[in-house]
């Protein structure tokens, strides 16, 4: 296969970089990409948990791992792709032209991956990372406690300073996978006489001896999200990221990272229907007129707004992308596209819903398809979209302190 540096024009003079690389990046996809996993999905992303990978599958999980394209632009020296995002877009183009979807994912990847190459320390980004970029590790979050969710400040999991490790007493709750996770990244408490500074960011291995997982089933017959008990957990000091104290600091920072990622409304809502738009499923469930649109004017008129209000958040989120410059990365402005993100969300699967009619309200039996069985499900589970991730009213505080500078008044 030839390289970038290699694509030239028949001139002599260098071809334009982009342009090369794209060369490069079809001519590799085309060689590693099975034309027959088109329309499928990231084993790993399953909302209702992980799915055995077919050995096609494994194998395009393996090429893109040790290519370090399914984090494009994380670092080279930690497997990541080293691109640059001007490529990244380019790779992501070339893969849609093709049908390729991207095997490596999870929270490893939208958000402790790039929390530990801004906080952690050489010894752990060489631990960790590697496993991320290869989709090797499945990672979970150890945030909400029972009496902690909107006042996240409030964690009572204690982590007992024993010398050479701590040890770990508390409970965490809709930790999201963790009964198929590997590791936690999960704040904690190290002293208990501070709110903020008495927080701390630790790593945890799921199979220590003392973690417990306790699935919780939701309205949508799923169970993503499980309690998570710790009790006399040892974990070692080096699972300690930054100073003691620093997690509050570490744990906003993170979250700025998954509302960035959850912006995008890329839930389970979404998924259903993979490759159907709301227009086909209106041409299909309510028929078109004699010049082939939707048989509804009212409908055609809502289905348009929702087309546009999908279309504009896509630009939006490729601008902010665009201005991004250095490594700022993702600000309080997540905040916003988070909240748009999960309305749009929620917006198309009501819309699905009313679209389908009484074939969208199955839940079991005879007399619906199982795209519309798994319409139902998906309508109930896309209202946790504005609660997951920092809940709609949060995102809403954020944005008005941090940026539109509105303060507290009594």
């Amino acid at each position: 296969m030839a390289t970038a540096a290699e694509l030239a024009n028949d001139s002599g003079s260098p071809a334009d970089p982009l342009d090369a690389f794209r060369g490069e990046a079809k001519a590799w996809l085309d060689e590693n990409f099975d034309p027959a996993l088109r329309g499928k999905d990231n084993a790993m992303s399953a909302v209702d948990g992980p799915t055995e990978e077919t050995p096609a599958q494994r194998k395009w999980r393996e090429a893109m791992g040790a290519k370090g394209w399914g984090v494009p632009t994380w670092p080279k020296e930690y497997g990541g792709g080293g691109l640059s995002r001007a490529e990244a877009r380019v790779l992501q183009e070339e893969m849609a032209k093709i049908g390729a979807w991207n095997p490596i994912g999870g929270m490893g990847v939208m958000m402790f991956g790039p929390t530990l190459l801004e906080y952690g320390s050489e010894e752990q980004k060489r631990q960790h990372i590697p496993d991320i970029v290869k989709g090797e590790v499945r990672w979970c979050q150890g945030y909400s406690e029972p009496g902690a969710g909107s006042d996240l400040a409030s964690l009572q999991t204690f982590a007992e300073d024993k010398g050479d490790h701590y040890v770990v007493n508390g409970q965490k709750t809709w930790t999201s996978g963790g009964q198929w996770a590997d590791k936690c990244f999960a704040l904690v408490r190290t002293d208990k006489s501070q709110k903020h500074a008495g927080i701390s960011f630790l790593l945890i291995d799921m199979d220590a001896p003392g973690v417990e997982t306790k699935p919780i089933r939701l309205i949508s017959g799923q169970s993503p999200f499980c309690e998570t008990f710790f009790a006399d957990v040892k974990v070692p000091k080096e699972n300690l990221v930054g100073r003691e104290g620093q997690g509050w600091e570490i744990g906003t920072r993170l979250l700025q990272h998954e509302r960035n990622s959850l912006s995008g409304g890329s839930g389970s809502a979404g998924r259903m229907n993979a490759g159907k738009t709301v227009p086909d499923i209106a041409k299909k469930y309510r028929g078109t007129d004699a010049e082939g649109r939707i048989d509804d004017a009212e409908l055609r008129t809502r289905i348009i707004k929702h087309e546009m209000d999908q279309r504009a958040f896509a630009l939006t989120l490729r601008r902010a992308a665009l201005e991004a410059k250095g490594n700022a990365g993702p600000s309080a402005a997540t905040s916003i596209m988070k909240n748009v993100g999960a309305r749009i969300t929620q917006d198309r699967a009501e819309l699905n819903i009313e679209i389908m009619g009484m074939q969208g309200l199955g839940w079991e039996g005879e007399g619906f398809s199982e795209d519309e069985l798994a319409q139902t499900r998906s309508w109930l589970w896309g209202k946790a979209v504005s609660i997951y991730g920092g809940s709609s009213e949060i995102q809403n505080n954020v944005i008005a302190k941090r940026i539109l500078g509105m303060l507290d008044h009594q």
